[in-house]
This record gives C-alpha cells, structure tokens and sequence, in this order.
C-alpha cells in the first residue's frame, strides 16, 4: 500500500493488481468509520422515505400489466406461449416468486422494489466512499452520489413500481461495480458476475440492453494482462444464465417470443399513436424544466470537464469514463424507442451520480466545509422532490383502483365475465378472457391465425363481445382509447368513477349468456 497515494486508502494500484480493492470489504481505518456510519444512515433514511412513497403514492396505470403477467405466471401460465407480453419476462417472474412467498398484493412487489432502489444507492455511495480521490472530500462525495440518486423524482416515482424499474437499477449497478472489481483481479468470477448482473438486467427490461456490450468492452481493455480472454469468456458465460427461461420459452414457441420481444416492438408499438416524432422530442427536452435534470446533468458534465487529471488516479478517471460512456450508450438507445419516455431514463441516474460528486469538488473544492456543498445540493433535491409530490396529491392511485375492484366484486357475479384495466383484473383476482390480459394488443388488426397464436384479442372482436352480452361488467374509460366502447345500450347499471364507467346488469332484451367457464 502506498501510503503517500490518497486513493490507495482504499484502492491497491500497485504493480500486484490481483490484490486490488475487495468490494466486499468495509472501509479501511484511514477511511474514518464514524464517516461511514453516517452515509449508512443517510441511506438508511432515504430507503425508508422510499418504502413510505411505495405504500401510499407510488402508482402508474402501466404497472397493472406487469402484476397480471405475474399473478398469470404464479398460476402456471407462461408468458408468450399463454398470453400477450411485449416485455422480456424476469421481472414478472421475479414479482411471481415474492407474490408466492407473501401473497398477490401490488404492496409486495412494492416494498421489494424499493429496497432494491435502497440497496443501489447503498452500493452507489459506498463505491464513492470507497474510490473517492480526497480523502478530504470522501464522506462528502459519498453522501452527494446517494442523495442525486435516492433523492431523484423519477427514481422515486418509478422506482418503487412493480415494473422493472427498481429490480434493473440494482442489477446495474452491481453489474458495474464487478466490473470494476474484475478489471483489477486476475480471478474470474468477478468478470463472470458481472455478466450475469448486466444480463439480468436486459432480462428485466430491454431498456438496459446497452450496459452489458460497454461493460465487456471497458473489461476487455481493462483486464489484468494475460487474463483478458479468460476475463471476456468469463464475462459472457456468466451473461447466459439469465436469459435460459428466455431461451426455453423461445425453444417452445420462437414465432410468439419473437413477436412479443421484438417485431411488437418494432413494427407495431406506435400503432394507433399520432406525432410519435413530436412527442419524442418534448422528452428529450424535458429536461429542461427539471431541476433534477439539470443539476445532475450540469454536475456531471463538470465532472467530465472540469476535473484535474491525476497519474495516481488513472484508474478512478477511467471509471469516470466508463460512467459517461454508459450514460452515452442508454440515452442513445432509450431515444430510438417510438415513443419514448421520460421515465425511461431512469436508468441513466446510478451512473450520473458518481459523477456529481466529481463535479462538485471540482467546482467548490476550495471550500472548507464540504458537507456544506452536499447541504445545499440535498436541500435542492428534497425540495424538488417535495414539489413533484405535491403536484401528485391529486393522482389516481392504487386505493382508488381498489374502490373501484370493491365495487366490481360487488356487483359481478362469481363465474361473470369481466372486461376491464389489468390493474382490476389484478384486485380482483378474476381471470380475463384469452386475449385480454394487456389492453396494448387491442390495437393490433392480425390475421385470425396469429391472433390466435399470440393470443390476441382485436377491438372489433371485443366491442361485438360487449353488444353480444358475453360479459357481466364493463370498464369504459374515457382518456383511454384501449378501454372506450359504447356499453349504455348494453346493461341497465353504471357507477361513474373519475374518468372510467362501470357498467353491469343487461337492459331489457339483452339476457345474459352462460357464465363462462374460464372465469374464476
């Protein structure tokens, strides 16, 4: 150990690189524990703030497909091959095992997606803590990177979903740290983690695809030397494992897997959508009218630009540089997708937080008092945050959904069809009929043997089904033109709530059909 380097407190960047740093290890004596216990409790804190988020406001009207995928898996059915779903499947599976384990409620997948956002920001700050060139400015540094990343609006908001937001920024982020780990050990079975963490991700959502190609790139120029090919082999070895339940479903039916994961994406997603192009580039220059976005961004951007360069530090800046390269590779990617949104960048934040806090100190590193600085950046996002709850006070919410589910159970018989949101078929625990279970499919108009291979059910076809009487109780709602169709004339009942229509009880002359044997 270099006693006059300040980064081999805690980084070994001596000619034995297979005794580099251990990202399992506490910090070291020189590192200051108490300072440690400090950002701990910060995070700590902020973790609770999140669980709180994800039992009273945390809700978006895309999750509901997500949980019903899930609920459909824990009931045997597989996605693809049983029912229509436009994403890659770990994320459902890994809320159908929790489901398993503490019942089928949307509050489960919400606590264990918070705490993987909590534990993202864990490792996020303790890789600052850990690698930070100031020994002056580590706790600093740290606490600056948990706050731009637990504190950001849109980690909040969409991080604490049953979506695959939370479960991918964990995934991510270790993916990055073994990455780290395995360019400075001669061992593999950092490389091969880090594979298996980056792919898991890609697993959850293809939003994340780019993290795994930059990550064996940086490895491969980074490796110790002599151990790249093995470091490399390692790496996508490791890749492989999340994507076997992927590649077992392809193997039993490769046209459906292909559809949903790729061609929906490709050729149908925008269907029915207008000014796909305007409305992408309103998101990507939302970040103009958010603070969060603009100071993470503005900090980062010093970082990159500002920040002196250091022989002893070289492999800190070039860790600096993998972050940005990262950060290129997503926005460049989640700004293909037609449409995008802004919640999709989400997964930029880990990596623009480790970079803030470079951006900082090159920007107050004068400063005496640089928990001062951190004060006032955290003061800002609190702030901003404060704000963007506010502005939600009046949201739909999940105990909405439920009064709705409440009324839904009340009025529909035992074995009644029912057509509705998947968020209400969730509550409720009432299977939807083949072709229903995600309201997206509504729009596409395929030949009937497709239709029926990937379990498709078209608009027409439903809206004869309705007039038909072939269901006990009809969702209309009004801002969803997947969920619009006319029902007055169908049944005699209706209870309005917000923008939605329940509708129940045939009119005069529109007897009910036999009650339908796939209902539960």
């Amino acid at each position: 150990m270099h006693e006059h380097d300040p980064l081999a407190a805690t980084i070994d960047i001596g000619a034995d690189r297979s005794r580099a740093f251990d990202v399992t290890a506490p910090p070291t004596a020189k590192t200051a524990p108490g300072a440690y216990a400090v950002l701990c409790g910060a995070v700590l804190l902020l973790t609770v703030g999140l669980l709180v988020y994800s039992q009273t406001w945390s809700f978006a009207n895309d999750e509901g497909f997500h949980l019903l995928a899930a609920q459909l898996i824990g009931e045997g059915k597989r996605p693809y091959l049983d029912f229509f779903f436009p994403q890659t499947p770990l994320n459902a599976y890994w809320n159908a095992a929790w489901m398993h384990l503490f019942g089928e409620s949307w509050r489960v997948t919400h606590v264990v997606a918070a705490l993987a956002v909590g534990g993202a920001v864990m490792l996020t700050g303790d890789y600052v803590y850990r690698r930070f060139p100031d020994p002056a400015w580590r706790l600093a540094a740290a606490l600056t990177a948990a706050l731009c990343f637990g504190l950001n609006e849109v980690v909040l908001t969409f991080g604490t979903l049953a979506q695959a937001y939370g479960l991918c920024l964990l995934l991510i982020v270790c993916a990055f740290r073994c990455t780290v780990a395995a360019a400075e050990r001669a061992n593999w079975p950092w490389a091969a983690g880090a594979g298996l963490f980056a792919s898991a991700a890609a697993a959850s959502s293809l939003l994340t695809a780019p993290i795994a190609p930059v990550l064996l790139i940086w490895l491969a120029w980074q490796a110790p030397a002599g151990r790249r090919l093995p470091h490399v082999l390692a790496f996508c070895a490791g890749a492989i494992v999340p994507l076997l339940p992927l590649l077992w479903l392809f193997a039993e039916g490769p046209q459906q897997v292909v559809f949903n994961i790729l061609t929906y994406h490709a050729r149908y997603r925008q269907v029915g959508l207008t000014e796909v192009g305007a409305h992408n580039v309103e998101v990507y220059s939302a970040w103009i009218d958010s603070g969060h976005a603009l100071l993470l961004g503005g900090l980062a951007a010093a970082a990159l630009l500002l920040a002196g360069p250091a022989e002893s530090c070289r492999d800190w800046r070039r860790q600096l540089v993998l972050c940005a390269a990262l950060v290129g590779a997503l926005i460049v990617h989640i700004s293909t997708a037609m449409p995008t949104h802004q919640r999709y960048f989400v997964f930029v934040v880990p990596f623009l937080a480790i970079l803030a806090p470079v951006g900082l100190h090159a920007l107050t590193a004068a400063a005496k008092r640089p928990l001062v600085s951190v004060a006032v950046v955290g003061a800002f996002l609190a702030l901003a945050s404060a704000k963007s709850l506010f502005d939600q006070r009046d949201d739909y919410h999940w105990s909405d959904a439920e009064s709705i589910a409440e009324k839904i159970n009340e009025v529909t018989p035992p074995d009644g069809r029912l057509f509705a949101e998947e968020t209400l078929y969730f509550l409720t625990r009432r299977a939807p009929v083949s072709g229903l279970e995600h309201a997206d499919a509504f729009k596409l108009s395929l030949p009937a043997p497709m239709n029926e291979l990937l379990h498709l059910m078209p608009k027409e076809e439903i809206a004869r089904r309705i007039h038909a009487g072939e269901f006990a109780t009809v969702e209309v709602c009004e801002d969803d033109p997947d969920h619009s169709f006319p029902a007055d004339e169908v049944f005699a009942e209706s209870s309005e709530f917000d923008d939605c229509t329940l509708y129940w009880r045939y009119a005069p002359g529109r007897p009910p059909r036999p009650a339908a044997s796939g209902a539960k």
